[in-house]
């Protein structure tokens, strides 16, 4: 492997130039850094034949739809929401809902591509994706869904660095997930437990939580946050009633997990 092989920069001009290659296309579109990134490269490359589509489904909270109209909007990016119902698939939450929820949202993407005459349709997948539990990248495969961010070799770090020097205030923007991974699984899912956990983290973001993730087993809350910030949220709670606020959503217990906040804590082989 070159130097320049190492250089985000190259890895990035190899990006535009495979984008450069599609005459127009269609990209899933959530608001968060890799889509973001993927969308003002691909504008870069194709400029207004481009078309952004965000896939509002119930289990996606509802702030960051309306991040993801707002990043558009300031790219100046032809931007589609598609509201979608609930798929019977994964009512249930079960083991392999990623899988089966990407097949669904992804299928309504290609057909909607396809009628509009636009051969590619591209998701933020990236490199560091390969290296966690992902069954929904195996449905993108399966349908044809193309990944140039990962082909090009970006990882989330590349992306951090390349979207802070090109001005996206998205840069160190959080890892996001669907509110059903903060569900076990093989659980029963209704609508109202997804709003009840989406105001739940509004409520521990406006305190100051950032990364902060919401497990609801029922009637107990587990506050996941990075362990450095474990402690805070005890002294938060003094500040700003945590435990109490909580418990008006319908939680009988609350707690903080002591292993802090990890990726995919609910999957049935993670941690």
């Amino acid at each position: 492997m070159s130097q320049s092989d190492h250089n985000p920069d190259a890895r990035y001009k190899s990006l535009l130039q495979s984008l450069r290659e599609m005459d127009a296309a269609v990209v899933a579109f959530s608001g968060g850094l890799d889509s973001t990134f993927l969308l003002h490269a691909a504008r870069q490359a194709l400029q207004d034949n481009v078309l952004a589509v965000t896939l509002a489904t119930p289990y996606m909270s509802k702030a960051e739809i309306e991040e993801a109209k707002c990043a558009a909007r300031a790219m100046g990016a032809r931007h589609e929401i598609i509201e979608l119902p609930f798929p019977e698939s994964i009512r249930t939450n079960p083991a392999d809902r990623c899988y089966l929820c990407k097949h669904s949202l992804f299928s309504h993407l290609m057909e909607m591509a396809r009628k509009k005459g636009i051969g590619h349709v591209l998701d933020g997948t990236n490199l560091d994706d390969l290296g966690d539990y992902r069954p929904g990248l195996k449905a993108l495969r399966e349908l044809g869904v193309e990944s140039p961010l990962l082909a090009a070799g970006l990882s989330k770090q590349d992306l951090r660095t390349l979207a802070r020097a090109h001005g996206l205030d998205v840069w160190d923007k959080p890892a996001a997930a669907c509110l059903l991974t903060r569900i076990p699984h093989d659980t029963r899912v209704d609508e109202d437990e997804l709003r009840r956990i989406e105001q739940a983290e509004l409520f521990l973001k406006d305190i100051g939580f950032s990364a902060v993730r919401l497990r609801s087993h029922d009637d107990i809350a587990r506050i996941e946050v990075p362990p450095e910030q474990v402690a805070e949220v005890v002294r938060a709670n003094a500040e700003h009633g945590i435990d109490k606020r909580l418990k008006e959503l319908g939680y009988r217990h609350v707690t903080v997990d002591l292993a802090g906040y990890r990726m995919g804590s609910l999957n049935k082989n993670g941690t």
